[in-house]
């Protein structure tokens, strides 16, 4: 990572040269690299921040952006005409990039580098050492250092005072929660309620009752006038948890309410204006979601408004180890005791593919503590031990693992080796996108179980 170093990837070369200007003003080295076939051979490692032209070469532009010196580094910016921004609108929101339109805002670009530098120098200086004496960042209910939260928290600090609606991103047990908390917490409805509905928790046919509410007699049950979360969370702020299991006919409705700003509870006839901020989730990919038919299209333009992307637990480096010390500190605090990992517990945290991210964490640290002693040691690590694949441009299975762990540390590796790519996932696999999902799931029910035990 060179973090005094700012990428400019554009043709236009009075647009590059106006960039310049504004990047070294902000004491940053500046490179312009003409075109996205020639970044890898004259760029050299990542960026601090990569300001990506889109009119020449859209498609170049969503190759950039799944580049792994691009993603890792402190700031995406697309730049480019409106008409533009609208057609590459998904690809941009999923690599979590900020869009400038030309004519370039010079003041929106300089608030952007004065942001990253800030960042920077933060993490140049350390993080505050929690109990631990691990240096983890905070913002909000979430911890973490690595890069990939750093440019989370910044770009929560963005949209948490507006009243824009969010789409938070990210595979089962990464946090979506804590985050859509965490915007709540610094918004300027914090002093409001915060309600959280798991859409794909609630019986299709009383959903629409759930979200609006309903008047007494207007179904057979309802014995009394019943409001909805929407109305319940006025003022506040509601988080729509996988947004994508939520039956087509309610979102048609969600879609409406959003629109008009204003619902019926069912079987109601009076208008109720709908003053809530929105924050919605899913661990799904939205491009693939819309194309199995699980989320409109015109749903997600509405709700994708401003997309965050939480990071697998695998790719956040040391955070591993820093989230798992806090976790010990917490238990230890409750019941007075001094259990430590040993390093060689630390390591094997290290190597393990996580696919159940900090929940699956958790409840590997939890388990440890209660069977362990004072030094929790690999032997109360029985999950870590047993996973008999040795993953890197191969697999290697020891003979005796089980068919079904073999299988998901093929499906895992493959889906790193793919960039978080489900489709082309599912292609080199050679199972349908649907049979991938379905696998992926239950991994994150067997996390969520295993949780939901400790």
């Amino acid at each position: 990572m060179n973090d005094s170093l700012v990428v400019v990837v554009d043709r236009d070369e009075e647009t590059a040269h106006e960039l310049r200007a504004l990047i070294e003003e902000a004491d940053f080295e500046c490179q312009i690299v003409a075109s996205v076939s020639n970044f890898d051979k004259e760029v050299d490692g990542s960026p601090a921040i990569v300001f990506a032209g889109c009119d020449d070469d859209p498609d170049g532009l969503v190759e950039l952006l799944a580049t792994e010196p691009v993603r890792r580094a402190n700031e995406i910016v697309a730049v480019g005409s409106r008409e533009h921004s609208e057609s590459l609108r998904e690809h941009i929101g999923r690599a979590g990039a900020l869009f400038v339109a030309k004519p370039i805002d010079q003041a929106f670009v300089r608030e952007i580098l004065d942001d990253v530098r800030a960042e920077v120098r933060r993490a140049h200086s350390g993080a505050t050492p929690d109990p631990t004496g691990t240096p983890l960042a905070q913002c909000g209910l979430l911890r973490g250092s690595a890069r990939p939260m750093q440019r989370l928290y910044r770009l929560i600090r963005k949209v948490a005072p507006t009243r824009t609606t969010v789409l938070v991103t990210g595979e089962s047990g990464t946090g979506k929660e804590l985050v859509a908390q965490t915007i709540h917490m610094s918004s300027n409805v914090a002093d409001g309620p915060f309600l959280a509905v798991n859409c794909g928790a609630i019986p299709g046919e009383l959903i629409e009752s759930e979200l609006f509410g309903h008047e007494r007699g207007s179904f057979s049950g309802a014995e009394r006038t019943h409001r909805g979360v929407f109305e319940r969370a006025t003022g506040g702020t509601l988080f729509l948890d996988e947004i994508t299991e939520m039956p087509a006919s309610a979102q048609v409705k969600l879609l409406r309410v959003l629109e008009a700003g204003s619902f019926q509870r069912v079987g109601g006839e009076k208008d109720i204006e709908s003053d809530v901020r929105i924050v919605a989730a899913s661990n799904r990919d939205p491009s693939d979601a819309i194309e199995a038919d699980l989320l409109r299209q015109d749903l997600y333009y509405r709700i994708a408004q401003f997309s965050l992307w939480l990071p697998p637990l695998r790719e956040r480096g040391d955070d591993i180890v820093g989230l798992a010390r806090i976790f010990l500190h917490e238990l230890n605090e409750q019941n007075n005791t001094d259990a430590y990992l040993t390093e060689e517990v630390e390591n094997a945290l290290l190597a393990y593919g996580w696919p159940g991210n900090v929940r699956e964490l958790r409840s590997v640290v939890e388990r440890a503590y209660i069977v362990g002693n004072s030094e929790i040691t690999l032997a109360e690590l029985p999950r870590l031990q047993d996973a008999g694949v040795e993953e890197g441009e191969y697999l290697r299975v020891t003979v005796g693992s089980s068919l079904d762990d073999s299988e998901r540390r093929l499906i895992f590796a493959t889906l790193d080796a793919n960039r978080g790519d489900k489709r082309r996932t599912a292609e080199v696999l050679g199972i349908s996108l649907k049979t991938l999902y379905n696998r992926l799931n239950r991994y994150a029910d067997e996390g969520r179980a295993a949780g939901d035990g400790d």
